[in-house]
């Protein structure tokens, strides 16, 4: 069966790009988030700077990656309180969670989502140390503005 011939039902989604991450887009082709109903999903994002380079100092890219993550929620009238489920990919946690975990404390209200924390043995970039992926519930005031 083609999948054109399947009855779907109509889905309310809007493709969410904040101006600054056009060029991610364009090279690496997936969408920083997409919205879908009342949901946000939130590519990975990671420690890059406006370039795309991958940021060196730990802690420092720690920061760029909830800045980025900031961006793209903002983008669809959300912020870090709306976030209900966050996962989090580390390279050589061990050694980098108390780190990222200070910095996350700093920029992220604790105790309001849920959170998965996984070690991995890489991500997409050689040098990057984390990623995170989350899923926000979009304010009822930033929906009428969608």
């Amino acid at each position: 069966m083609d999948r054109q011939d399947v009855d779907r039902p109509t889905i309310d989604r809007q493709n969410i790009v904040p101006p600054e991450m056009q060029a991610l887009v364009e090279r690496a082709g997936y969408l920083p988030g997409v919205r879908v109903g009342h949901l946000l999903f939130c590519a990975g994002q990671v420690g890059r700077d406006a370039d795309l380079a991958v940021i060196a100092d730990p802690e420092a890219q720690f920061e760029a990656c909830w800045h980025n993550l900031a961006r793209v929620l903002a983008a669809a009238g959300c912020g870090f309180e709306d976030v209900i489920d966050m996962t989090s990919y580390h390279i050589d946690m061990a050694r980098h969670l108390p780190l990222f975990r200070q910095v996350k404390d700093r920029v992220f209200p604790r105790g309001t989502c849920a959170w998965t924390c996984l070690g991995v043995s890489e991500l997409a970039v050689p040098g990057l140390l984390v990623e995170i992926k989350v899923t926000a519930l979009i304010p009822e005031a930033a929906r009428a503005g969608l």
